[in-house]
């Protein structure tokens, strides 16, 4: 749902990366690989300034052929599909926490991507939405 197409530039002893569809998403790294590692940190990051200014999420494009995507990590994708689904709704975090029965800090920790909710928390959110969770290693 989050693969964000990325692009590899070369730069000397570095592998530049850029997100065409999340402008402020950039890093590099020593070589290939690690630029995709500190590319899927590059994006959290990213996407959490977008969740904290209240703006709907860039959609990510379409790769072209032979290119990298990079997704956000399991527990803060979740994370962004309920705010996903926040914003496709017009629900107000206040909202949120009406329906779930929750104090607003508990709907700031849950949209926070750099805190470490649960997942039975994330899924009680989904629910209160009219979605639904859903896990699978691929």
């Amino acid at each position: 749902m989050f693969d964000y197409p990325v692009t590899l530039t070369p730069d000397g002893d570095t592998v530049l990366v850029s997100f065409p569809d999340v402008p402020e998403a950039v890093t590099f790294g020593a070589d290939e690989d690690e630029a995709l590692l500190q590319a899927v940190d590059a994006l959290e990051s990213a996407l959490s300034f977008y969740v904290d200014d209240r703006k709907p999420l860039p959609a990510p494009s379409k790769p072209k052929r032979g290119q990298r995507t990079v997704r956000p990590s399991a527990l803060e994708g979740a994370k962004l599909g309920v705010y996903k689904a926040m914003t496709e709704q017009g629900v107000k975090k206040s909202e949120l926490a009406r329906r779930l029965g929750w104090h607003m800090p508990q709907v700031d920790r849950l949209l926070d991507l750099r805190h470490a909710s649960r997942l039975d928390q994330i899924e009680a959110a989904a629910r209160a939405l009219g979605r639904q969770l859903e896990v699978r290693i691929a």
